[in-house]
């Protein structure tokens, strides 16, 4: 599978046939200022929560593009409200079959409101079952122990984890994630963004291979193959 990084938790996956774009926010990332918005394109945008940090682009691309957006019912509400007219609901335990494949939200341990402060649901992640492979991505959370029923609804390839601490799991707890749900490959995201969330990069690829898991951090704007 082709995965292109955007930064913070930004990056979409080309599987199916279809490009799965996650969590858009790239305008207001200084780290991401040579990736112009306009040009990136979508045919779904999965969201996980409602935090501006991964909410930022989604009606500006969804609109452009036509994209269908997926996310928890507070954000098809909100989402279908902004103006997008193709909105999924996917709530925490479903699952739908898309012309791409299978996605089934999952939990993440993680808080979720709208920039306002009001209520925006239950954060979530997604596993994506798809004819090219399948993978998880776990959204902003904790390390938790419903990530061992993950791997009972599909065989991954890889795993997309926060790494950054300080807000979601850090480099230790991704790494048992990673036993829990059973992959050897997996992408960090959701680090170096904020003040808070420096990553030091040599010391996580260090600890990921003595446990001998692979660790990918891709630049921003970069296209890799897992």
């Amino acid at each position: 599978m082709k995965i292109t990084n955007y930064g913070h938790s930004s990056f979409s996956v080309t599987a199916g046939g279809k490009k799965i774009l996650f969590d858009p926010f790239i305008s207001g990332n200084d780290l991401a200022k040579d990736i112009n918005i306009d040009e990136i394109e979508a045919d779904y945008i999965f969201v996980s929560h409602g935090h501006f940090d991964h909410i930022l682009d989604v009606v500006a691309i969804a609109k452009r593009t036509g994209a269908t957006v997926v996310a928890s019912f507070e954000l098809y509400s909100y989402f279908s409200k902004e103006g997008i007219s193709n909105v999924f609901p996917l709530g925490t335990g479903g699952k739908h079959d898309f012309d791409f494949g299978t996605a089934k939200g999952v939990v993440a341990h993680h808080s979720s409101s709208f920039p306002d402060g009001s209520y925006a649901g239950a954060a979530e992640g997604f596993v994506l079952k798809t004819a090219d492979g399948n993978f998880y991505y776990s959204g902003d959370t904790a390390l938790t122990y419903d990530m061992n029923f993950i791997p009972k609804f599909a065989a991954l390839d890889f795993a997309v984890f926060p790494i950054g601490d300080t807000t979601t799991m850090g480099v230790e707890d991704a790494i048992e994630a990673a036993g829990l749900v059973k992959v050897k490959k997996v992408f960090g995201v959701h680090y170096d963004t904020l003040p808070f969330l420096k990553l030091d990069k040599s010391r996580a690829l260090s600890k990921f291979k003595d446990a001998g898991i692979e660790l990918f951090l891709p630049e921003i704007g970069e296209t890799f193959e897992i």
